[in-house]
């Protein structure tokens, strides 16, 4: 029977700090626990997403949110401090940034081959992991030699091998082994090493059979996550299992449904599931900011129905860490309390950020040359433009930056759409600037240049980690999508000149473009919601002659929209835009799309559509403040009468509309 790895093995290194009068700083169960009691500390990663090291690919830069090679330092900083602990991983491991294309699209896995983020996990030493929807992106076979590197298991209970699935889910035909049963010994509060059974048991969501479906139709089939628990969990507890701890790669979602994406919740409330390690939605648990309105969800504790939990954020942001003080009950184990917690490898402070910890060098150096190849890889291009990507205009004109990225939506989930209930629906697409100077200054735009486009270049396009959602809304319900975007300019008076036009308080990643209809907007009118989506002037009317395809939209008939997840999900508070409306996730963020969008066309023409404009305001002009550069882009903007109107402030320029 071997022992807790990292742990055990560090006697000496302990005893020795012992001896020179360091502090250890032990956990408080540590402290407490008797001669039958022992405590043992559980770390999980999450949706590492290829971010083994803290660089951004896409801007080409270090960034001091990420990286398995910073967890790494808290990971060891707490078995330093335990007397006994071991380290597990929830999925999401081999796609989402460009070192993981570079090395599935470029490098490619030959047998025997070992990929950066399994070179990071064995130094590491993890004791077991389980499955991502994100480890089949790049198909069954690249995921197969991947996992092959690995000196630890993989293990998914609702994954099957084939096309058929069983009458009782135990006689499935599963793609890896459902769980795992570590025979360890830990030590108790006298110091004397007793022996326990851990059982490890790991869940991926069902609707990967949707979002990969290319690479995985006839190869595989899935299973409900919590009935699969079912099944296997008491199967686990008769083969001696002293407590079972579920890898769930799935949600936290209160509202139950067959087949659900987020079943963590309904994992916890399986009889004999003691602790649960969840993921796949990105987000924090324990913490002060997500979750908190979920019935038998205790976000300071860290409990699910009761059950410990904890879920690490994405990329590397946090180590999640699950403390369970045992005590021995005859000749097995029960958990006596336990608590649950998320640390963060960064802390803001005067809005930046800044690294609590140091990297893990052997980590760093580990990947020295697969850093270096990617850097190589995305630094070239992967296609051309054949005009100008700018953002100057942006808040005022039907801009070439929006545009690409609703070009990229409309074309990714057309593909998506075709074979369900909704393909003959109308396919529209919402995108916002997210690079308009503003706050951030004179030179925060987006500006490449006609030519070579490179995946960096993306990062310009989209900033932010987004996945692409598609909702179901009303005709009604766009028009409203619209007004809450129009908000973003101040009321105009007819026949007066050079108003200021744009409400600096509204963000410009709330000014949302609806590509595929066509509207002008009425300055006359005052806004209808403020900036924070509230309800100010109800009478009133900015979008006008809204159409599609030439006609105007009545308010019942339907549309999907694509967008992303943090519009999808009500971010913004635009009006009737909620997760109700959500008929597609994606597993794909708004940035891979645009790279496979680019890659697949070759050369993209972005340029603007002008599918919508001022209404005229006879008599009457505005002005507003951009980028310098702008003046080179003026001509290219047909639907308005664009001239310079001075300097402004802080490097900006004034330029003035007649409208």
């Amino acid at each position: 029977m071997s022992q807790l790895r990292h742990l055990v093995s560090r006697r000496d290194f302990l005893a020795g700090v012992a001896a020179s009068g360091a502090l250890i700083m032990l956990h408080p169960f540590s402290a407490r626990a008797q001669a039958n009691q022992a405590h043992l500390r559980i770390m999980e990663t999450t949706d590492i997403h290829v971010n083994v090291l803290p660089y951004d690919y896409y801007a080409d830069k270090a960034n001091d949110t990420m990286g398995l090679s910073r967890t790494a330092s808290l990971i060891e900083a707490v078995r330093k401090e335990a007397t006994n602990a071991m380290l597990i991983d929830n999925g999401d491991l081999l796609q989402g940034n460009p070192m993981g294309d570079y090395i599935a699209y470029e490098r490619g896995m030959k047998d025997g081959d070992l990929h950066p983020v399994m070179k990071g996990m064995n130094l590491l030493g993890y004791e077991c992991s389980t499955l991502g929807n994100h480890e089949f992106n790049y198909g069954l076979s690249f995921m197969d030699k991947v996992l092959a590197g690995a000196n630890f298991p993989f293990v998914c209970a609702n994954l099957i091998r084939g096309t058929e699935l069983a009458a009782n889910p135990r006689d499935d035909k599963l793609y890896l082994k459902p769980y795992v049963i570590l025979e360890r010994n830990i030590k108790d509060g006298s110091g004397t090493e007793q022996p326990i059974r851990i059982g490890i048991i790991g869940f991926v969501p069902p609707q990967i059979m949707v979002w990969d479906l290319k690479n995985l139709e006839g190869s595989v089939k899935t299973r409900d996550i919590v009935e699969a628990a079912k099944a296997w969990v008491p199967q686990m507890k008769e083969e001696g299992a002293d407590i079972v701890i579920a890898l769930s790669h799935s949600g936290i979602d209160v509202k139950q449904s067959d087949m659900m994406e987020n079943a963590s919740f309904f994992v916890a409330g399986v009889e004999g599931i003691d602790a649960v390690f969840t993921g796949h939605q990105h987000l924090v648990f324990p913490g002060k900011k997500d979750f908190q309105s979920l019935d038998a969800v205790d976000t300071a504790k860290g409990t699910l129905q009761g059950k410990p939990a904890v879920m690490a954020g994405f990329w590397g942001s946090h180590m999640g860490l699950i403390d369970l003080l045992l005590e021995r009950d005859g000749s097995t184990w029960k958990i006596v309390s336990t608590t649950s917690e998320a640390r963060p490898i960064f802390e803001r402070v005067d809005k930046t950020n800044k690294p609590t910890v140091a990297d893990d060098q052997r980590i760093v150096d580990a990947l020295k040359q697969d850093h270096e190849a990617t850097l190589a890889y995305v630094r070239r291009p992967v296609g051309k433009t054949s005009a100008p990507l700018y953002s100057y205009f942006a808040l005022v004109a039907d801009d070439p930056s929006v545009q690409i990225v609703s070009q990229a939506q409309t074309w990714y989930l057309k593909d998506i759409l075709k074979n369900t209930e909704w393909k003959d629906m109308p396919l529209l697409s919402a995108a916002a600037p997210f690079k308009a100077g503003g706050r951030n200054g004179a030179d925060y735009y987006t500006d490449v240049p006609v030519g070579d486009i490179a995946i960096k270049n993306v990062a310009d396009l989209y900033l932010y980690p987004n996945t692409v959602r598609a909702v179901e809304i009303t005709g009604a319900e766009v028009k409203e999508w619209l007004e809450m975007s129009a908000g973003i300019f101040n009321r105009i008076e007819p026949g007066k000149a050079d108003q200021a036009l744009i409400n600096t308080d509204f963000p410009s990643y709330n000014f949302d473009v609806i590509d595929g209809v066509t509207y002008r907007i009425d300055l006359s009118q005052p806004p209808k919601y403020d900036s924070k989506g509230g309800l100010v002037n109800a009478g009133s009317t900015r979008i006008i002659d809204l159409m599609f395809d030439g006609k105007p939209i009545g308010p019942k008939r339907k549309f999907v929209v694509a967008t992303n997840n943090y519009r999808a999900g009500g971010g913004g508070n635009f009006p009737e835009i909620n997760a109700s409306k959500i008929i597609y996730e994606a597993p794909d963020t708004n940035r891979d799309v645009i790279v496979r969008y680019i890659v697949s066309e070759g050369t993209i023409n972005p340029s603007a559509d002008a599918n919508w404009s001022f209404a005229p305001l006879p008599g009457t002009s505005v002005v507003f403040e951009t980028g310098a550069k702008a003046r080179e882009f003026i001509a290219q903007v047909k639907s308005l009468t664009i001239e310079p109107a001075g300097e402004g402030e802080a490097g900006f320029s004034k330029y003035r509309i007649t409208l």
